[in-house]
C-alpha cells in the first residue's frame, strides 16, 4: 500500500518531521511518501495562506493518482482543498482535522483543540460543525505559537504547548486533547505521558484512517458532488491546471 502525505505548505523540515509521524503509526508494508509542494506559503496561519497552499495542494493530488497511490492524507489541521482533492482523487483522501476530531469522539466524552495562533480558532471550530464534532469539542484554544516557531531547536514552543493543554483541561472540562497543528505530530506521546489523557494527533489519526479505508478496498465516490472536475480553459498562472477531459486523470 502507498499513501502519499501531503504537507501543503513549503517547509521541508515540517514535511520530515509529518513523514516521521506518519511511519511510525503505519501498517507493516505501507510505503508513507512524505511531500511538500514547489510553490506555496511556508506556513498556513490564514484563509489567504489556505487559498495560496491550495493549487501546490492539488498538483501533489494529480501527481498521486498517475502514480497509483492508494491514499492521501492532507496534513494541515485547517483541512485546506480537502473536497477539491476527492474531486480529483479516485483513492481516499483525509484531512488531519476530520480524522483527529472524529477519533477523539470514540474516545472521550468531549476534547478541546490546542492549535498555534488566536486567529485560527475560528477555522477550527468552523470544522467541528461541519464535521458534525462541535457537541463534543468543549473548546480551541490557542498558544499564541507562530507555526514556525516549532521547528526552531530550543525554543520554549513545546513548554507553552504543554501548559494550555494543562489550562484545557483544568478549565474546559475536557477529558481529550486534540493537537491543532501537523507541526505537532511529534509532541502527542510527550504530551500523554505528561497529561495523564489521550492525546490525539491528526497525521497519525489519518494514516489509521487512510489505511483502514485502501484496505476495505473503498474510494471517493465519483457521483454527485465529487464527480471529477468539469475540464474548462484556465487561463493566467493557472493555465496548467487545465484538465485533459472530464476526467482529470486521463491520459
Amino acid at each position: 500500500m502507498k499513501l502519499k502525505i501531503i504537507n501543503p505548505n513549503t517547509t521541508a523540515g515540517m514535511t520530515a518531521k509529518i513523514g516521521a509521524a506518519a511511519r511510525a503509526v503505519a501498517r507493516p508494508g505501507t510505503d508513507i511518501i512524505a511531500v511538500n509542494p514547489a510553490m506555496g506559503p511556508v506556513s498556513i496561519e490564514s484563509h489567504y495562506d489556505e487559498a495560496l497552499a491550495v493549487p501546490g495542494l492539488l498538483q501533489e493530488i494529480a501527481a498521486g493518482e498517475r502514480a497509483g497511490m492508494d491514499g492521501y492524507v492532507i496534513a494541515c489541521f485547517g483541512d485546506p482543498g480537502l473536497l477539491a482533492a476527492r474531486e480529483l482523487a479516485r483513492a481516499p483522501v483525509v484531512g488531519i482535522a476530520e480524522a483527529a476530531m472524529h477519533v477523539a469522539s470514540l474516545i472521550g466524552a468531549s476534547f478541546s483543540v490546542v492549535t498555534t495562533l488566536d486567529r485560527t480558532r475560528g477555522q477550527a471550530w468552523h470544522l467541528a460543525e461541519r464535521y458534525g464534532m462541535k457537541r463534543f469539542c468543549a473548546n480551541v484554544r490557542a498558544c499564541e505559537l507562530p507555526v514556525l516557531e516549532l521547528e526552531v531547536p530550543g525554543s520554549n514552543a513545546r513548554q507553552r504547548v504543554l501548559d494550555e493543554c494543562r489550562r484545557a483541561l483544568a478549565e474546559d472540562g475536557c477529558d481529550v486533547i486534540v493537537l491543532g497543528c501537523a507541526g505537532m505530530a511529534d509532541l502527542c506521546r510527550e504530551l500523554s505521558q505528561a497529561l495523564g489523557v489521550p492525546v490525539v494527533d491528526g497525521v497519525a489519526a489519518a494514516v489509521q484512517l487512510v489505511e483502514s479505508l485502501a484496505a476495505l478496498g473503498l474510494h471517493t465516490s465519483k457521483r454527485g458532488e465529487l464527480a471529477a472536475p468539469i475540464a474548462k480553459p484556465l487561463r493566467g498562472l493557472l493555465e496548467g491546471f487545465t484538465l485533459p477531459s472530464q476526467d482529470p486523470l486521463a491520459a
